[in-house]
């Protein structure tokens, strides 16, 4: 076969190919596999694009999706970042939510947060207290009392405070939850086909739709 016809074949092989390959991408659609945050949320990354998981340590889901958080975290562009918010639905959760902030102010979240995952659903400990997850935290650098003591302030308060105010204006009512840039919220849902591999590939759609140039 001549050179041209070799090539023009190929070219068509990789058309169909590519065509193909947009035909099995799944789409993607608002109220289906994402709710629209109305009005939209002011995000804390400055120009970058925010993708907030809001999620807990006492949460067992949120365990699991551990992994594919940090899937999504490794796969954003640069004009991204990934924000942790934890959630305060029950008592327990408001220990663990105290106890984030602190570690977060004392830089010991991004050594220490799969590790507490670990400590409760692999090796069973019974963090419950502020006291045994200020033990936590204690094996990791912090001193214990002051720990404590920094979990009760009043700075911690109003964090707690603002927890409960973004959980209603973001419409959270699950974990883990996924927002995108204040204007998306993403939940698993096996019913609409969702699951912790949809939730990714969702929030990294969104993110390119938030970073593409808006319109004038």
């Amino acid at each position: 076969m001549p050179m041209r016809s070799l090539f023009l074949v190929a070219s068509l092989l990789c058309a169909t190919l590519a065509h193909a390959a947009d035909d099995a991408a799944p789409t993607w659609q608002a109220g289906t596999a994402w709710q629209t945050i109305d009005p939209p949320q002011p995000t804390s990354t400055g120009s970058k694009v925010e993708v907030l998981e809001v999620f807990s340590y006492a949460c067992p889901h949120c365990a699991h999706f551990q992994p594919y958080a940090d899937k999504l975290k490794a796969s954003l562009p640069k004009n991204a970042e990934f924000v942790l918010m934890p959630a305060d639905f029950q008592p327990r959760w408001v220990a663990f939510a105290r106890g984030f902030y602190v570690a977060k102010d004392l830089g010991l979240v991004d050594g220490t947060h799969q590790a507490l995952f670990d400590a409760i659903y692999r090796d069973h400990r019974p963090l419950n207290s502020l006291d045994d997850i200020a033990g936590f935290y204690a094996e990791h650098g912090a001193d214990k009392e002051s720990f404590v003591s920094t979990m009760q302030s009043f700075v911690i308060d109003g964090r707690i405070a603002k927890i409960r105010e973004m959980e209603a204006k973001y419409g959270v009512d699950q974990t883990p939850t996924l927002i995108v840039n204040g204007k998306y919220r993403i939940v698993a849902d096996p019913d609409k086909g969702i699951g912790f591999d949809q939730m990714v590939d969702i929030a990294l759609y969104l993110v390119k739709q938030e970073s593409a140039p808006k319109k004038h």
